[in-house]
């Protein structure tokens, strides 16, 4: 199902519009927008969220120590 979002303001100028122009295609729904207040996704939710979620570093770990140095020999 696929659906249409028309915003409130452009009902009058798209609504009727866009339903005769999907009217052949039975998986496409043209609906008014019709939320109002904030966006309620993210209010305090941020804080919430990232004191749940632990990011893990799944590589292996370096070997520890260091390498002895390598003379490269010239090409010429």
């Amino acid at each position: 199902m696929i659906y249409c979002v028309v915003p409130p303001e452009l009902v009058d100028e798209l609504y009727d519009t866009l339903v005769a122009h999907y009217r052949s295609n039975p998986d496409v729904t043209v609906i008014v927008d019709r939320r109002r207040g904030p966006d309620r996704r993210n209010v305090g939710a941020v804080a919430e969220r990232d004191e749940r979620r632990v990011t893990r570093d799944r590589r292996r770990a370096r070997v520890t120590g260091t390498f002895p140095s390598v003379e490269v020999a010239a090409l010429n």
